[in-house]
């Protein structure tokens, strides 16, 4: 199992020359993503992404690896900041713009755990990860609107770090999404949803 050299839509936001920009956008297929000090051998079943010929990649932010597929969505979004603050700053501006964006829409009760996580009681719905470099700030999230959990477990093994409110449980135990949780919002809806309210507020 080799690692892509495919580039996914949202490494344009990075190499463009714009000072602050976004894209949300969802997955063509399944992709596992794997975070910069991941390696396929401990973050991936390989036997059951070889025999479904699912695509590898691997990206230049810290954080786990994920699985990118047509049922969530993907928040990815970049300022040039020449006074660079702490990474959490970073993810608790994009990450109220998101949970606006949901609440807009009808999705209440959404918290905030770990380092990036955003949460539905005490399960996971979106994680996140930042890039930066000089002063270049990019961050990306998936929200996982209406993908099977079982997913999850078949093509990536149980992450070595973790965050203290996982407390040890499963990708089954631990992951949700919005549809499991009872909100049946359409991803395309949610996508434009999310879109106006980064365009008010990032461009």
């Amino acid at each position: 199992m080799n690692l892509s050299i495919y580039k996914i839509p949202d490494i344009e936001i990075i190499e463009n020359n714009k000072t602050t920009d976004f894209l949300v956008w969802i997955p063509d297929k399944i992709y596992i993503v794997l975070g910069r000090s991941n390696s396929i051998e401990t973050s991936v079943n390989v036997e059951n992404a070889n025999y479904d010929n699912i695509e590898t990649i691997k990206r230049n932010s810290g954080g786990e690896a994920v699985i990118l597929t047509p049922k969530t969505l993907v928040i990815s979004a970049k300022i040039i900041d020449e006074e660079i603050k702490r990474p959490k700053e970073y993810f608790i501006i994009f990450n109220k713009l998101i949970i606006e964006s949901l609440e807009n829409v009808g999705i209440k009760n959404i918290g905030s755990k770990g380092i990036s996580d955003l949460t539905l009681g005490d399960k996971k719905i979106l994680g996140s990860s930042i890039y930066r470099k000089k002063s270049m700030v990019f961050y990306h999230s998936v929200l996982n609107v209406n993908e099977d959990i079982n997913l999850i477990s078949k093509y990536l093994k149980q992450p070595k770090k973790e965050p203290d409110y996982r407390k040890g449980r499963s990708h089954n135990e631990f992951v949700t999404s919005l549809h499991l949780e009872g909100y049946n919002s359409n991803i395309t809806d949610l996508q434009i949803e999310i879109q106006n309210i980064f365009s008010k507020k990032i461009l």
